[in-house]
């Protein structure tokens, strides 16, 4: 059975389609990668590329990626609703089948070593990181990329790999190996942000909510919405179902309902079989292998 690893790599540009196309077709240049998923999203100017492959064909595509990002996007210039620090901003590499977190968290270290050889300064995260302060990625981006200048300047915060030097135009970005993460939205039928605050204090960590969970609230321009956008980091810990009753409980409490959700990548199967238990009331006999394609 061969090794299976994934990636999900995130580009700060979600508008400009050209340009994400030719980003595109630089990793598709690699043989033996499968797409997963490719999402581009106007209002977070944001794309996100899942694929998976052999570890050393998944490695080949993301430094082509990367490098076809870097040279593309201008930092100056951009603009979004959703957190960023760099044209390549985040890069997890996920194990799937056969690989241990050891061989991905390797694989990540030499992605951060070529892309500081970019002239990119990179931040390692989650199982990569040896210091515990920067192992989460809120931590890392807080501030985001208006903030990363002054930010390096602090010999707490200086980068794993590349520069030292702030980079204008390609900002920072954030690498490493870590459990497979379910990035989960949901729209709210309000456009007041304020309402979204209070509910993204329910469920996310750091204000007393699902220790798993990592959630802003957002604007959705265009459909005058307020999205709450979330990265379930556990889902076996963490449910999506548990998470989903709880905003639309708290989104009550203002007169606000859920219009729909959006689930960005892959999901593991596993993590669907709990909603599916949830909703549905399947008895234990139930199994994933009764699913097919």
């Amino acid at each position: 059975m061969s090794k299976v690893l994934m990636a999900e790599v995130n580009i700060s540009e979600g508008t400009n389609l050209d340009l994400v196309n030719e980003v595109k077709d630089a990793f598709l240049s690699v043989d033996g990668i499968t797409v997963v998923d490719i999402d581009s999203n106007e209002d977070h100017n944001r794309t996100v590329f899942t694929y998976k492959g052999e570890p050393e064909d998944v490695l080949e595509a993301t430094k082509r990626l990367a490098a076809k990002a870097v040279e593309l996007i201008d930092m100056t210039k951009h603009k979004g609703s959703h957190p960023r620090m760099g044209a390549v901003d985040v890069v997890p590499f996920i194990p799937v089948r056969e690989v241990t977190t050891d061989e991905a968290v390797e694989i990540s270290k030499r992605f951060g070593k070529y892309l500081g050889e970019l002239g990119v300064p990179v931040y390692f995260y989650e199982d990569t990181q040896e210091r515990e302060y920067r192992k989460a990625l809120p931590k890392i981006r807080k501030g985001q990329y208006e903030a990363l200048e002054e930010k390096m300047k602090d010999p707490e915060w200086e980068p794993d790999e590349g520069p030292k030097e702030f980079n204008p135009k390609s900002g920072a970005t954030v690498t490493g190996a870590r459990f497979p993460l379910v990035a989960f939205n949901i729209n709210l039928d309000t456009h007041d942000i304020e309402i979204g605050k209070k509910i993204v204090k329910s469920v996310r960590a750091a204000t007393g909510g699902y220790t798993f969970i990592r959630a802003i609230a957002l604007e959705l321009e265009e459909r005058k919405q307020i999205q709450v956008s979330m990265n379930m980091i556990n889902y076996e810990k963490t449910p999506i179902h548990r998470v989903f009753e709880t905003i639309k409980s708290e989104a009550q409490r203002y007169n606000v309902n859920v219009v729909d959700t959006e689930l960005v990548g892959p999901v593991p199967i596993y993590a669907l079989r709990d909603v599916l238990d949830f909703y549905l009331r399947i008895a234990d006999s139930f199994s994933v292998d009764q699913i097919y394609f």
